[in-house]
């Protein structure tokens, strides 16, 4: 089956498509996605302004256009913590369907985090015992432990790279103040969270996924993308530490010339370097492992099982 996810982020408007088949590793076929940084067009009100709406709908309009053209047989419409915290969001989602035809399916916090760990859970196995998973999206830090398929505390924080540039930093590079202070806000949200998380016990395996891990990770000396998904790469904390007092100096244009890091994220990266390192901290991991599949995956694997379930006699 040809399987397309169209995954409305805070970042981007994101579409893959894959082969999918019950018991088969999904084949990636196609990836395509637009920068959005929707939490960037939030009025006073929290609700997503017409510029924005209108830049959602032309990103929903050619994703769907590519999935027809790729074969798609079904797409999967998910969308994130940009439309779940709007104050509009429920009007959006009607004009998008109203517009398109795509009926966006808003995942909770917790459904977001159960189903980046199932794709964590299905890429390491069962050897990897208690697994934390750690993934800071543009609107929402999602955090995770478990031993089974389904996490035992699965929380959501509204501690997204983008989400926090946009509330905190007003200069560029930002300030030595701002920054600290950003830092005891990161603490103080993250807490109880944390605190639930750190309560099930230690990680047999610490987990990063998100853009945001993948470049910290590679800012820090891990494998580029280039050299494919199975080499492993990990990002430690004495690293982090070190980078943030490295990147936090420099302008975002600056930023956007070190490798692995793309102008369209270069802006919240210092940001997202501060989650990671709070995160950590709070958890007690000096050393977590970079997985490559994250939400979308998780979404195709539980569609694929849902498949054969449907299937059934």
């Amino acid at each position: 089956m040809r399987l397309g996810v169209l995954d409305v982020g805070s970042n981007t408007v994101h579409l893959v498509g894959v082969d999918a088949r019950h018991g088969g590793h999904p084949t990636p076929m196609s990836d395509w996605k637009t920068s959005m940084r929707l939490v960037e067009y939030l009025d006073k009100d929290g609700a997503i302004n017409d510029k924005g709406v209108s830049r959602l709908l032309k990103g929903v309009k050619e994703a769907q256009s590519i999935a027809g053209r790729i074969g798609c047989e079904e797409l999967v419409p998910i969308a994130t913590s940009a439309i779940r915290s709007a104050a509009n969001g429920d009007e959006v989602i009607d004009l998008v369907e109203k517009e398109t035809g795509v009926l966006l399916q808003v995942l909770s916090g917790q459904e977001e985090a159960e189903l980046t760990f199932l794709a964590v859970r299905r890429w390491y196995g069962w050897s990897a015992g208690r697994i934390v998973n750690l993934d800071i999206g543009g609107g929402s830090l999602e955090m995770s432990t478990g031993t089974d398929e389904v996490p035992d505390v699965a929380k959501s924080v509204d501690l997204g790279a983008n989400r926090l540039t946009h509330q905190w930093f007003d200069t560029d590079p930002p300030e030595k103040k701002t920054i600290s202070l950003l830092r005891d806000y990161i603490d103080a949200e993250l807490a109880e969270a944390a605190g639930q998380i750190g309560r099930c016990g230690p990680a047999q395996k610490a987990v990063g996924t998100s853009k945001t891990f993948r470049t910290l990770a590679r800012l820090t000396g891990a494998a580029p993308s280039s050299a494919g998904p199975r080499v492993v790469r990990y990002l430690t904390a004495p690293g982090l530490r070190q980078l943030i007092a490295f990147i936090s100096r420099m302008t975002a244009a600056d930023r956007a010339e070190l490798e692995g890091v793309s102008s369209n994220r270069s802006h919240q990266i210092v940001a997202g370097a501060l989650v990671a390192e709070a995160s950590m901290r709070a958890l007690d991991i000096d050393r977590l492992q970079i997985c490559p599949w994250a939400l979308r995956e998780g979404v195709i694997l539980r569609r694929i099982d849902n498949q054969l379930t449907d299937n059934r006699v």
